[in-house]
């Protein structure tokens, strides 16, 4: 039992922890670190008072296998099931997006020779080489991501280890450069902390014990909260701010992180790690979204009786992310920060909205979480919150993360 929900928490944390870190640096940098602190455990609190709420929702689940879809349907109706499907469809597309930027911003390195050509020619064969895992079968992902997994740990450690002795206190301490860039930033490292997806996999697997769940929620999300302390402590503690900004504004993309980890180290060893385990990162992230997005889509064709084929469905799932990263090259950041907005009203607004109704409709559930109504009602205003950021931003009223 113990081993289950051990298992189970090292599932959350392995859901987590993924390429959203990556872009914590580039939009925190001129936020400062104690700053990246506050943020970092405000948005921990949410999102495990969030996935508590689904813990409460469940509950009085169906089936206690049922998804988070099929809860949309039980309390909102055919509509809800049907946008909250397509809020989980959009928001994979536009994380996934954000990966094949991402990935084909490193790759691009090793086709320097290739002049204006390296990226697009880079974005393309990674989507291509990954892609192809996603057609074969699950089975070949699996493998290939316990392998990757592994040497990502290794890697992460091995960054640690080379750059925490480096960090400076005159770093550290910092301060913002904008006002209210803590808000701005929020959307994309709202993505880092993202698992709910995974919730409904865990309760079965705990079979529907609400304690071991939430043991599970709490230290499955404790583990990726240490690990982003570490790394935003590593990486601000070593670029001097003036510096870094400097970097990332001129290539506000992965490349621009590890070749601020360069000047500030002077350190091939140590701006290669971080290129391997950004990569790294990247890649397993990469494979765990597709792999879900193609089988939605899957099940999304399969209601409309409809058999698409594993090419039909891999063609489906690439091209739209692809297409984007070929228009955009350097869009890393932005994708995050919209497939930010469309988690917020999957991973918050959605459970806001079930729990406040479920309360009314089950007066006698056993469990609620902490806060009561009021807690609702702040966690709904922050998420609302939340979606509106790159509106603000793009209007003005926020400053941009990055420029």
């Amino acid at each position: 039992m113990k081993n289950k929900t051990f298992g189970s928490a090292l599932l959350v944390a392995g859901t987590t922890i993924g390429a959203g870190m990556l872009a914590m640096p580039l939009t925190s940098a001129e936020m400062g670190f104690t700053y990246t602190l506050i943020l970092l455990f405000s948005l921990w609190i949410l999102l495990s008072y969030s996935a508590l709420l689904f813990v409460e929702v469940y509950q009085k689940a169906e089936r206690k296998e049922a998804g988070i879809a099929t809860l949309a349907e039980q309390y909102f109706g055919m509509g809800g099931r049907i946008i909250t499907t397509l809020s989980l469809v959009i928001f994979m597309y536009a994380i996934l997006a954000a990966y094949v930027t991402g990935g084909g911003s490193l790759l691009a390195g090793l086709f320097d020779f290739l002049g204006d050509s390296a990226k697009p020619i880079s974005i393309i064969l990674f989507t291509i080489i990954l892609g192809i895992f996603i057609v074969i079968s699950t089975s070949a992902v699996d493998a290939l991501t316990r392998l990757l997994f592994i040497i990502k740990l290794v890697a992460f450690a091995l960054v640690l280890t080379m750059m925490l002795p480096l960090v400076k206190s005159e770093n550290i301490v910092a301060m913002p450069l904008k006002d209210f860039l803590i808000i701005s930033a929020s959307p994309v490292f709202f993505t880092s902390f993202g698992f709910h997806v995974i919730i409904p996999t865990i309760n079965n697997y705990l079979d529907g014990d609400i304690r071991r769940l939430r043991i599970a929620i709490i230290l499955g999300t404790g583990i990726p909260l240490v690990a982003y302390i570490l790394w935003q402590c590593a990486t601000h503690g070593v670029f001097p701010q003036s510096q870094f900004i400097e970097i990332i504004n001129s290539d506000p993309t992965l490349n621009g992180l590890i070749a601020a980890t360069y000047q500030a180290t002077n350190s091939k060893l140590i701006s290669s790690a971080v290129r391997i385990f950004s990569t790294l990162a990247l890649i397993t992230s990469f494979l765990g979204v597709a792999i879900s997005l193609f089988d939605c889509l899957n099940d999304l064709l399969q209601r409309i009786n409809i058999r698409a084929g594993r090419i039909g469905l891999g063609v489906l799932t690439f091209i739209p992310p692809l297409a984007f990263a070929l228009f955009y090259p350097d869009g890393f950041i932005a994708a995050l920060g919209y497939a930010g907005q469309l988690f917020t009203f999957y991973g918050l607004v959605l459970p806001v909205g079930m729990v406040w109704i479920a309360r009314r409709r089950y007066p006698d559930m056993s469990y609620r979480a902490f806060g009561g109504t009021i807690g609702l009602v702040i966690a709904l205003l922050l998420g609302l919150l939340i979606m509106c950021v790159p509106f603000l931003i793009e209007a003005g009223y926020l400053p941009k993360v990055i420029g």
